[in-house]
């Protein structure tokens, strides 16, 4: 089964990696890669010393395809950014958090694939007008930095797949096959996948992260900072459900996400996470995930294909 992003980008399963920060670095997004899917590079984290190792690292770690997320809020200088992509030959950009028309234009004058990330009709209206290749539509129940005013997938997906005509990835709610085929029948051509993800064997972050996963309800997840930005999802604890309450803005401190990331502490900053945290029972590799779900996908569809003739 191929789609207009799998033969656009070159890759067999229609999964692409989120581009967590600290998270999405070359030790999980080759693994992405390497078992068919796209994994990316994040820039969110703002180490932009560190998040060039990684790009180099990634074309020796894989042969596949892969690229980069530039998060144009937190990088200091995206042009240059831009230019340190096109010179190790990255064929696939992400772009988010800023406005399409300051990076589009110049990435695909360099041959660059481009694709921006919208959490509304507005946003995917000017990302077309900017010139991209294709949209990745993020519902609000995902993880990590959002628009605490957003839509859910179920409404984002199949309105904006249905208004424009380049390929959409559904991003937010997805984590297995039977939530893969729920996207292409909304009218979506891969999914994101980031929360699923955190709990595999290759995720860089500390085991109790990936356990708190496995533990979670799917009402286990807060929004912090609703009222201010960046308002993040996140998983419930003591901590972010005082935040979630709070009418001052939390701040981000770099030294206490690290001790989270890293440490373990899952009191000491925010553990971003989806809802689907809720769906998550067990700490796979990476390809067993990305090929149960595309395996699981296709049955489904085939199926569901059978029950309408």
């Amino acid at each position: 089964m191929q789609t207009r992003i799998t033969e656009m980008l070159g890759i067999e399963i229609p999964i692409i990696q989120a581009p967590m920060g600290w998270i999405a670095r070359s030790s999980l997004a080759s693994a992405v890669s390497n078992a068919g899917g796209l994994g990316i590079i994040e820039t969110s984290s703002g180490d932009m010393d560190a998040i060039k190792i990684e790009i180099l690292a990634m074309r020796e770690l894989t042969g596949k395809p892969w690229g980069v997320n530039i998060a144009q809020h937190f990088v200091r200088d995206p042009q240059a950014l831009v230019d340190f992509v096109a010179e190790n030959e990255v064929g696939f950009v992400t772009t988010s958090a800023g406005d399409p028309a300051v990076l589009v234009p110049r990435l695909k004058e360099l041959g660059v694939t481009v694709f921006h990330v919208v959490p509304t009709m507005r946003g995917a209206q000017k990302a077309i007008d900017a010139g991209v290749d294709g949209l990745v539509v993020e519902g609000i129940e995902g993880g990590g930095f959002k628009n605490a005013d957003g839509a859910s997938s179920l409404v984002l997906v199949p309105e904006i797949a249905s208004r424009f005509d380049v390929p959409v990835v559904a991003a937010g709610g997805f984590v297995d096959g039977r939530s893969m085929a729920a996207a292409f029948a909304m009218g979506a051509e891969a999914v994101q996948m980031g929360t699923r993800m955190v709990a595999s064997i290759e995720s860089p972050v500390h085991a109790n992260w990936k356990q708190a996963l496995i533990d979670a309800k799917e009402s286990d997840t807060v929004v912090v900072n609703r009222h201010h930005r960046p308002a993040m999802r996140t998983l419930r604890t003591e901590l972010t459900g005082r935040l979630e309450a709070d009418d001052e803005p939390a701040i981000l401190n770099i030294d206490d996400m690290m001790k989270l990331y890293f440490g373990g502490d899952m009191e000491v900053g925010v553990a971003m996470a989806g809802q689907v945290a809720g769906r998550v029972r067990s700490i796979e590799p990476v390809e067993s995930i990305l090929r149960d779900a595309w395996d699981d996908c296709r049955a489904v569809l085939r199926e569901l294909g059978s029950r309408a003739e």
